[in-house]
């Protein structure tokens, strides 16, 4: 009899047990890398085509006789956008949802004043 109960560990089994936890399987880390990467493309790709649809607007906007605060809204807001995008493609995608969010509500209220 050695005198140590079940629960307490040696170092042998503490060094085990510390490898056993570090394993880290390949399949999970390869679909939490394909997530991410659906996340990027995802929030570059709507803030790139959210950001061509508000200077879009901007311009068609700047022609009529819209007051000049409706074209500068929609620029704002494709701005914001375009900052979006680059958030996104850089990894920073919750950060690019918010200003997605952002961007889209400045266009909303510049079409609000026409």
């Amino acid at each position: 009899m050695s005198g140590r109960t079940d629960s307490v560990a040696g170092p042998a089994e503490a060094e085990e047990a510390e490898r056993a936890e570090a394993v880290v399987r390949p399949e999970d880390d390869a679909e939490f890398y394909d997530e991410a990467r659906r996340a990027r493309w995802l929030a570059t790709g709507t803030g790139a085509l959210l950001a061509l649809a508000g200077v879009a607007a901007a311009l068609l906007r700047l022609t009529g006789p819209a007051p000049a605060l409706v074209p500068a809204a929609y620029a704002a807001g494709a701005a914001v956008c375009a900052a979006a995008a680059l958030l996104g493609a850089r990894g920073r995608t919750r950060r690019a949802l918010w200003l997605l969010i952002a961007g889209t509500m400045i266009m909303a209220l510049g079409d609000q004043f026409d």
